[in-house]
């Protein structure tokens, strides 16, 4: 495979995702969840109802209800509403219709809590990024043929970069057309996500490195050649984890499911950006004296 050679075909097919996820963004903007705008979330377990019946008594109570089943046949309430009343008097209504409830859970988030969690979630996602670029250039410091090591903590960057965009981008999408939220968990997801898209990235070019002793081959031929010497290794990880990923997000509970999803797309993601975008990078970068 010639990947340094074909590095314009890699970055279009990337540009188009990216691009059209910031149109989304700019457009629908995210769906964020309860966990950054403030609100209640309440799943019940209604029996002796039909789900359309539970749903024209829940939006005639709570006006702004997001609504859904899940997987245990439970229903999941979420609104703006701080307070617990308007769901006491949604049980009265609905056990006046029959129905048998029980509350399994009842999460109330303040706004003010909501825009310490952004913040911090930004900063989290900052801090990462900054001693990613320190770990690289101390890790490869060493790096033989006057090859810099703060080029390729900055290409290692750009490829995480890459990642959370698309990540982010195609959330945008999904918020807008099924309505998934963005909450803490995908936070912790996109974090999870940094960390193998590094590491992928960092294995690619430790193999730069090493050949980098032994031969004399020009920068571009060498840099793809390691990239052959680590792409099964690579997809087999990414695999292995992607079997994984998909069995919790087919399987899983509701709470995790697109935890699950935002895994999934951000591990193919990083798979991808560590072959094609951050070595095809760091040649161009390294080509410019």
């Amino acid at each position: 495979m010639r990947i340094i050679e074909n590095s314009k075909i890699w970055f279009s097919i990337s540009s188009l995702i990216i691009l059209a996820g910031l149109v989304s963004l700019i457009c629908w903007g995210l769906n964020w969840g309860i966990d950054f705008k403030g609100g209640s979330l309440v799943e019940y377990q209604v029996k002796n109802l039909k789900f359309e019946e539970i749903k024209d008594i829940i939006s005639s109570t709570i006006s702004d209800a997001t609504i859904s089943k899940t997987k245990k046949d439970s229903i999941l309430i979420k609104s703006s509403t701080l307070e617990k009343k308007p769901f006491e008097e949604l049980k009265r209504k609905l056990k006046e219709k029959n129905a048998k409830v029980e509350e399994i859970r009842f999460e109330t988030v303040g706004p003010a809590i909501s825009k310490i969690l952004i913040r911090k979630a930004i900063w989290a996602l900052l801090l990462v990024s900054f001693f990613i670029i320190l770990y690289i250039a101390w890790a490869f410091r060493s790096v033989p043929k006057g090859i810099s090591s703060w080029k390729m903590g900055f290409s290692a960057i750009i490829a995480l970069v890459h990642d959370v965009l698309v990540v982010i981008g195609l959330f945008s999408i999904l918020g807008h057309f099924s309505n998934i939220e963005i909450d803490s968990y995908f936070i912790t997801a996109l974090l999870t996500i940094i960390g193998f898209s590094v590491y992928d990235t960092i294995v690619v070019f430790d193999r730069i490195r090493e050949n980098l002793k032994y031969s004399n081959q020009p920068f571009p031929s060498l840099v793809n050649k390691s990239i052959m010497q680590v792409i099964t290794r690579s997809l087999n990880t990414s695999f292995t984890t992607l079997l994984v990923l998909f069995a919790l997000f087919l399987f899983g509970i509701s709470t995790i499911k697109y935890f699950a999803l935002a895994l999934i797309i951000g591990f193919i993601a990083g798979t991808y950006s560590s072959i094609f975008i951050a070595s095809p990078i760091l040649v161009i970068w390294s080509s410019k004296k």
